[in-house]
């Protein structure tokens, strides 16, 4: 077994690793411009959308506070009609992406210090780079890729969007692993 102290610096260098190569899939390769559409009659709907000053959070259209309510007449015509939605509201101002990317930076950070964990308590010191790096590379795929199939599964998220971000995460989860091998205590 490994102290988890002894990992800091590879648990700090794959989170910033995986946060420069998610910088690069994201503002220079093209895959990811096509994961969100517009609307049609976009500015007609958000003016229409405005009036009702819809705090910030997660919506589901047609909405009920009780499953019986989807058992009613009304419910399920209302949901045969559609539209159907699930949207996240953000609160209007400013763009701003610090506050985004400071939070996915503690999370790359969470993701390898679990990594390090599973790892360490896998292998001895001195264990074969390979052997490192498959265990840390599968720990960092799962925290970076699995949980978008559940949002495709329950919410519709289009499944080449989901297969994009697991793809996303098998690159996090092999710099993850790569890292974690070539740092691994002897």
């Amino acid at each position: 077994m490994v102290p988890l102290t002894s990992l800091w610096l590879p648990i700090v260098l794959s989170a910033i690793g995986v946060f420069v190569a998610s910088s690069i899939t994201h503002m220079v390769l093209k895959y990811h411009r096509t994961d969100f559409k517009g609307l049609p009659a976009q500015d007609e709907i958000m003016d229409a959308l405005r009036k009702f000053n819809i705090p910030p959070g997660d919506y589901l259209m047609p909405f009920c506070s009780d499953p019986a309510e989807m058992r009613s007449t009304e419910f399920k015509e209302k949901w045969a009609r559609g539209p159907l939605m699930v949207a996240t509201f953000w609160k209007p101002g400013p763009m701003s992406m610090g506050p985004q990317l400071g939070q996915w930076f503690v999370f790359c950070t969470v993701v390898s210090l679990f990594a390090a964990y599973v790892t360490s308590r896998a292998l001895e010191p001195g264990a074969d780079y390979l052997k490192v790096s498959q265990i840390a590379s599968t720990t960092a795929f799962l925290g970076y890729a699995m949980s978008h199939w559940s949002d495709a599964i329950w919410y519709k998220r289009s499944k080449l969007t989901v297969a994009k971000a697991s793809f996303d995460g098998l690159i996090y989860g092999l710099i993850t692993g790569g890292v974690f091998g070539w740092l691994w205590p002897q």
